[in-house]
């Protein structure tokens, strides 16, 4: 009774606070009265409040909402600060809306190009009207997505048919007072920065259905008209965090690049070149991922066969060696053909400094993997971690965040970081303070027929993602697909994302998803889900180049996974070759603005 009580003061408190609007004034007066009433009807009545209003914040999906979900039962609020919460009134009159939608559709006026007529509203008619197939085909972003709460403002893209020339673009969400609708004469929009600052902030968790057609303008009269793509998209209640490096092959043949940026920026930095490196002289630098404090990237080297080397990524400093490598450490790191290579946050700090790699050595005919103390000054400063039970080569590891655990490829085939043709398998083994232990097949990951190859532990080594091909080499195969497993092993589930637009004419295997790299923490809300986000290379854009893109992975509180499809980057560079991406909290430079 007391927290009934309570409620009400608060949303008497709310109803008088002048940061709400008149309509959300008469919503919240109209609650509390529902619950003052409910109140003197006695105890059965507060039974049935309590299980009306319920004990934590409701929650709203785009993918959740069945079909008895009405466009009005979203029911965000605000909080005592006047910012977002979900609603937690016990009786429910109507939605508090929002109207981050001007009411009026937008008419596209570039500042070069066909502009959308005036008139393009009554050209079009109602929703519905025209063909139900043969509309435009939107590739990005692909129906099915769910953006970060952080994300870069949205880019609409599609292709058009032949001869449509004016399209509509119409995004439905549940808890605005109108529909976005664009008219326009291009096949791409952007969605204005002011916009989608307020949209995430007001809609994020709230069902959303994004739709796009088109006709043949011609005399100033619309032919051909046809419905296009149609689908749920949706705004993810938590963040991306950290950032994104990335291998880039530019158009310049044979040069080569890292570079990065956060997930919200509009352009990408460059973060390294082979010409920074100071430690060791390279025209190449590949297979990098990040050191767990940010400060540098590691990477395979194309001097003396693939050794592994550093190179500060932070601003003012690109390039520079760390200074807690030791000159053992060095020699040892900078050995021939060390390969993939991995990192653990348990094992980071003065003292404590480890590399685990697959090592290959020339003319030996084994890979084996290997620890590295780098910051060993001299003796011994590198020795094999024992596989027990795998008579395998080992490539591509993968270390666990807590440490404990080293996840990697048990292969016959090539084991430098290019994968060769031949069976793989994903294969974990106890750290075991250097000494290593039993290795097991990981389940999932294993025994299927196929090969399983590089793997990526989620943050909390709850997960465990990885590359599958049927066939051939394992390296830039256009069949490779991704799939996560349980990190003890389980039913693996094949990502969504995987999957272009089927109206896009491309389709997987056959695009090339490769490389899954985890964002370096999860998202938590209050009903138990987890937000994963992960990032890959694909080829299935029209230029057929690699590119990069972002989806998540959903735990629920019932343990049930679920995937969405791809998000394109289109901040990065579209001639470019971008792909082998690592995400993690590197401390990079801002890019510039644009």
């Amino acid at each position: 009774m007391e927290g009934l009580l309570r409620l009400i003061r608060a949303r008497r408190a709310r109803s008088r606070d002048l940061r709400l609007s008149p309509r959300e004034r008469r919503f919240t007066i109209r609650r509390v009265r529902a619950c003052r009433g409910l109140l003197l009807l006695g105890p059965l009545a507060v039974a049935a409040l309590a299980a009306a209003c319920g004990s934590s914040p409701s929650s709203y999906s785009a993918f959740d909402a069945g079909p008895d979900v009405a466009a009005g039962d979203a029911k965000p609020s605000l909080d005592a600060n006047g910012g977002d919460a979900p609603c937690l009134s016990c009786v429910e009159t109507g939605p508090i809306t929002w109207s981050d939608f001007p009411p009026q559709p937008i008419d596209d006026a570039p500042d070069a190009g066909a502009a959308a007529p005036p008139s393009s509203g009554q050209l079009f008619g109602p929703p519905s009207q025209g063909a139900q197939s043969g509309g435009p085909c939107l590739v990005e972003p692909e129906v099915g997505s769910l953006y970060p709460k952080n994300w870069l403002r949205p880019r609409f893209g599609w292709i058009a048919p032949g001869g449509e020339n004016l399209f509509e673009l119409r995004l439905h969400v549940a808890n605005q007072t109108s529909d976005l609708v664009v008219y326009t004469a291009q096949t791409q929009w952007t969605m204005p920065k002011a916009m989608w600052d307020a949209l995430r902030g007001h809609s994020n968790d709230v069902p959303m259905t994004v739709t796009v057609r088109g006709g043949v303008l011609s005399g100033g009269a619309l032919s051909g008209e046809a419905l296009g793509s149609s689908g749920p998209l949706g705004i993810a209640p938590v963040e991306a965090p950290g950032k994104v490096v990335y291998w880039s092959i530019l158009p310049s043949p044979g040069t080569t690049a890292l570079k990065g940026f956060a997930i919200g920026d509009e352009s990408v930095t460059p973060v390294l070149t082979p010409a920074q490196v100071t430690e060791v002289s390279t025209s190449c630098i590949g297979c990098h991922t990040a050191t767990p404090d940010g400060d540098y990237a590691s990477f395979a080297s194309s001097s003396n066969n693939w050794q592994n080397a550093f190179g500060d990524v932070q601003a003012g400093q690109a390039g520079a060696a760390p200074t807690w490598l030791g000159a053992a450490g060095k020699a040892a790191v900078e050995s021939a053909q060390m390969g993939i290579h991995t990192f653990s946050p348990a094992h980071w700090s003065p003292g404590d400094r480890i590399e685990i790699s697959a090592h290959d050595p020339p003319d030996d005919g084994s890979s084996e993997l290997v620890w590295v103390d780098l910051e060993a000054a001299s003796g011994t400063a590198m020795g094999t971690i024992a596989r027990t039970g795998d008579p395998n080569h080992a490539g591509a590891p993968s270390w666990s965040h807590d440490g404990t655990t080293i996840a990697y490829v048990s292969t016959n085939a090539n084991r430098d970081g290019r994968l060769d043709d031949g069976a793989a398998d994903v294969w974990t083994v106890p750290y075991a303070n250097k000494a290593g232990g039993a290795a097991n097949p990981l389940p999932g990951a294993s025994a299927n027929g196929k090969r399983n190859f590089y793997p990526s532990w989620s943050p909390d080594d709850r997960l465990v993602a990885f590359d599958e091909v049927t066939s051939g080499s394992m390296y830039n195969n256009a069949s490779d697909e991704i799939f996560v497993v349980p990190g003890k092993g389980g039913s693996a589930t094949r990502l969504a994302a995987n999957d272009p637009p089927a109206c896009s004419g491309k389709k997987s295997p056959g695009v090339t998803n490769s490389w899954p790299k985890w964002a370096p923490t999860p998202g938590t809300t209050s009903d138990g889900r987890t937000f994963y986000w992960v990032v890959f290379s694909s080829t299935r854009d029209t230029s057929g180049n690699p590119q990069l893109y972002v989806t998540p992975v959903v735990v629920d509180g019932s343990g049930k996974t679920t995937t969405y499809a791809a998000l394109y980057l289109w901040n990065q560079p579209a001639s470019e070759n971008n792909h082998t991406p690592a995400w993690d909290n590197f401390q990079i430079p801002t890019p510039p603005p644009q």
